[in-house]
Order: structure tokens, then C-alpha cells, then sequence
């Protein structure tokens, strides 16, 4: 059965495949579920987008920076209006829970709405100067052309949270989305050319990394590229701008993300916030609990009340009420996830609970796995280093609380950081010394709000720009200094 083919969007104008080449945008709780087809471009039409939007460039960064965030306020409505459809285009697309979609939907509104705000806020610094008769201030000024390129797992939250301040500043932007989750990507889109967004401003192009994607980090007319993924990817990216050495970039790569469990610790509550973490998602988040690290003298209750827990989590599709944890997205994906469960047990870790594809007659169509926990894990392991990014949980024993923190610390990701303990002197030393852009006491390593920077340590970033909050700002402006006398 085949899809209805949606248009990319270019110069403000549909885009269909010239050549037939099309992408299936499928179900992963039901393969037979074809949602949509989407046009497979390549650098041609990739390149046309990104001289539209430096045309386009211009005419947007003259509009007064509080009429720009008007439009993305109006978008935000636009979407709101939608967001029953909205939450289940998601759930269709990337397999979560549809309450984990209502919550993302919610997120992306919430950003446009505190962008657009931000569009009275685009200041600079006024500076006294040292010489009499003369005035120091500096002007935010907007890049020109920036690429956003966005992963899968939050297909309406990170692109918004890339766009809105991207836009609000005056930028034009080509916009790749993942290949598993265009509708939603374009139904942003949509809301904003409903919005008032000028032709040209934003463009949608889908298709291969290898081809666009090469061409929106290569072509001479991006100044900046904003890239949310893996690791190798935003290597070879960082590679090729800085082969040019005039664009910015901005990675956001990915996380081995930690939670202690100290032994002063409400142990139900870190059960809870570590099972939200870990399998919430599907383990298919950047920010997601992928080791516990637990203190000998709590460590088998800890392990009991987990798997106690686990066992009542109900795996299936989305859209179904009482889910809790759906599909993965893709088959490739559950084949690496499988991969490394066979991986961790041919280390010498011991399979708890899980580890296997599901498939029976109601999952068979789907990209089912078990929620995983492995005990027993020690630092070296590759479980315990390389990012699976599906719902497998690593238990690791911790002596003392400064064992804990070095193991912690014992991978090349720092993305976000979790401690549960009720001694706030610990609470302190761990903030200090837990290498992680995001920290947190008592919380699970996931959920983030939209008002504060958002960036890891280490391979989790090229540590340059942070995201969200005022801070993102900072990536998608230059500054100006003026010395006006009189």
C-alpha cells in the first residue's frame, strides 16, 4: 500500500520528486501502515533551496525582530489548534506513547511561543565608555543562511527548538528532517507559512544525509550549521565546516548518561525515576538513563523493586491506551539494540529481565523489544561505554560515594548527570564534580525545560554553543560593537 506523496517545500512553493524517487514514512508498531511519501532530493534541489533562503535572508532580517516573533507566536496557536492530530502523526511516525507525544507536541508550542516573546528581547549591551562625548553599545546581527539537520527520536521538539530562535533572529533556514519522522517535520512548516512567514524564509528538503545533507554543511552560502545526532555523523560535519572555515556549527551528539543510587537514597523514588528514564521513550533519547550506578548496601533492593516494576510495563502500540513503552523505530535500530544485548552477555554481564525482539501476534509487525537490564556490568564493558540508545539498563556496583562519581565519570559522553540521595552535601559534591552539562538531584536524566541551556561535555558536544534558553542566542546572532561621538 502506498502513501500520499507530501511535497518539500521550497522557496515557499511544493516540491514533488521529479525522478518518482520517493521515502516511505512507515509505522513502527505496523509496517503496513503507510503513512505518507516524501521526495528523495538530492544536491540539486538542496543547493536551490539554500540560494532561495540567502534571497530570502535579507527581506526577513529587515522585519522588526518583534513582528518576527509575532508570526512564531501566531505559528505556536496554529499548531495548538492541531494538537490532537499533531500528538498522533508523532505516535504514528516515531512509535512513542501517544502521552509521550502530547507532551512533546506541548514542548514545541511552549517554544515557539517563548521565542517569539524573545523577538521584544533581542538586545544588545549598552558599555560607559572610557572617553567623554562617545556612546559603546553592541547590535545582535543574524548569521544569513543556517542548516538544521534533526534526528528522529524528538521530531517536532528539537526542530523547534532549532528553528524558533533561528528564525526570531532573523535567519533564513534550510531544514532537513530524519527520514523516519517527515510529516511531522513539514506539519512545522505548515504552520508557519499559515503564520505569515515571508517565501523562502524556512525550506523543507528530505532525502539522504549523504546527498543534502553533505550539501547543506558544504555549500559556501550556509554560515551555520545545527546539527543534533550521533557522534560520527557530527564528526564528519564538523569536519567539512571547518573546512571552510567561515561556518559556525553547533553539535548535539549524544549521551552514555549516568544516575546514582546512594544508600541514604528514597529507593522507591529512584526506582520510579529511573524506570521513567531508562525505558520511557523507548530508551530512545539522547538524555536517557543508561547506567544506574547503585551502592553496595542498597544495591539488591534497588535491583529487586526495579525488576518488580519492569515486569508490569506494557510494551505495544502507541495509540493503545495503558502503553507505556512502544515500539523502537525503525529495523535497523532494533537490530543494533539486539546486537548489543548479545554483546553485554558475551562480556560476562548477566541478563536480568529482557533482551529479546517480540513476536507474537500483536507485535509481529512491529519493532517490539523488551525493556533490558543488565547487572553485574563493569566500566570496561562496552555496554557500560558506547551509546545503545535503545531501553537497556546497565546496573553497576558502587563501594562509596566517590566510587560512584568515578565511574560515573568513566566514559567519553557528558551529556546529563542524576544522583538520588537525601545527604545535600553529596548532592553538592556531585554537582561539582560529575562531568555532564545538565546535573540533577532527585530527577531523572531526561525531561528539560525550555528556558535554560541545554548542552553536554565531552562527545556529547563540540562544546561551543548551547541550545534552548536565552543561550541559544548566541549561536544564531554575530555581534556588532559601536562607538558612536558626538
Amino acid at each position: 500500500m502506498l502513501g500520499k506523496v507530501v511535497p518539500c517545500i521550497i522557496g515557499g512553493e511544493p516540491v514533488y520528486p521529479k525522478n518518482g524517487q520517493t521515502i516511505r514514512d512507515i509505522n513502527p508498531a505496523d509496517v503496513n501502515d503507510i503513512i505518507a511519501e516524501f521526495p528523495k532530493l538530492g544536491r540539486e534541489e538542496a543547493s536551490r533551496a539554500i540560494e532561495l533562503a540567502e534571497e530570502a535572508q535579507r527581506g526577513w532580517a529587515a522585519v522588526p525582530s518583534p513582528e518576527r516573533g509575532r508570526i512564531l507566536v501566531k505559528a505556536a496557536n496554529l499548531m495548538e489548534a492541531e494538537f490532537d492530530e499533531l500528538a498522533k502523526i508523532l505516535t504514528r511516525e516515531e512509535g512513542k506513547t501517544l502521552n509521550e507525544s502530547r507532551a512533546e507536541v506541548s514542548r514545541a508550542i511552549s517554544i515557539f511561543r517563548f521565542y517569539g516573546i524573545m523577538g521584544y528581547r533581542l538586545r544588545g549591551e549598552f558599555t560607559e565608555s572610557t572617553e567623554q562625548n562617545t556612546y559603546l553599545f553592541t547590535l545582535r546581527e543574524p548569521l544569513g543562511v543556517i542548516s538544521i539537520i534533526t534526528p528522529w527520536n524528538f521530531p517536532i521538539a528539537i526542530p523547534s527548538w532549532k528553528i524558533a530562535p533561528a528564525l526570531v533572529c532573523g535567519n533564513a533556514v534550510v531544514f532537513k528532517p530524519a527520514s523516519y519522522t517527515p510529516l511531522i517535520a513539514y506539519k512545522i512548516v505548515e504552520a508557519l507559512q499559515k503564520a505569515g512567514l515571508p517565501p523562502g524564509v524556512l525550506n523543507l528538503v528530505t532525502g539522504s544525509g549523504a546527498e543534502i545533507g553533505d550539501e547543506m554543511v558544504e555549500n559556501k552560502r550556509v554560515s551555520g550549521v545545527s546539527f543534533t545526532g550521533s557522534y560520527e555523523v557530527g564528526e564528519r560535519i564538523a569536519q567539512k565546516a571547518n573546512a571552510k572555515k567561515n561556518t559556525r556549527v553547533q553539535l548535539e551528539l549524544g549521551g552514555k548518561n549516568p544516575a546514582i543510587v546512594l544508600d541514604d537514597a528514597d529507593i522507591d523514588r529512584a526506582v520510579a525515576m529511573i524506570i521513567r528514564a531508562a525505558f520511557g521513550l523507548s530508551g530512545q533519547a539522547c538524555t536517557a538513563t543508561s547506567r544506574a550506578i547503585v551502592h553496595d548496601k542498597v544495591y539488591d533492593e534497588f535491583t529487586r523493586k526495579l525488576i518488580e516494576r519492569i515486569r508490569r510495563i506494557k510494551v505495544g502500540n502507541g495509540l493503545q491506551d495503558g502503553v507505556e513503552m512502544g515500539p523502537v523505530v525503525g529495523e535497523n535500530e532494533m537490530n543494533k539494540i539486539l546486537q548489543y544485548v548479545n554483546i553485554g552477555i558475551s562480556e560476562g554481564a548477566k541478563l536480568l529481565y529482557g533482551g529479546k525482539r517480540l513476536t507474537s501476534e500483536d507485535y509481529i509487525r512491529g519493532y517490539f523489544i523488551e525493556p533490558t537490564v543488565f547487572s553485574e556490568v563493569t566500566p570496561d564493558m562496552r555496554i557500560a561505554q558506547e551509546e545503545i540508545f535503545g531501553p537497556v539498563l546497565a546496573l553497576m556496583r558502587a563501594s562509596s560515594f566517590d566510587e560512584a562519581i568515578e565511574i560515573a565519570n568513566k566514559t567519553e559522553y557528558g551529556l546529563t548527570a542524576s544522583i538520588y540521595t537525601s545527604d545535600i552535601r553529596k548532592a553538592f559534591e556531585f554537582i561539582k564534580n560529575v562531568q555532564a552539562g545538565v546535573v540533577k538531584v532527585n530527577k531523572p536524566t531526561t525531561g528539560l525545560e525550555i528556558h535554560v541551556p541545554f548542552g553536554g561535555f565531552k562527545k556529547s558536544s563540540n562544546e561551543m554553543f548551547k541550545e534552548q534558553g536565552e543561550a541559544a542566542l548566541d549561536f544564531y546572532t554575530k555581534i556588532k560593537t559601536v562607538y558612536l561621538s558626538f
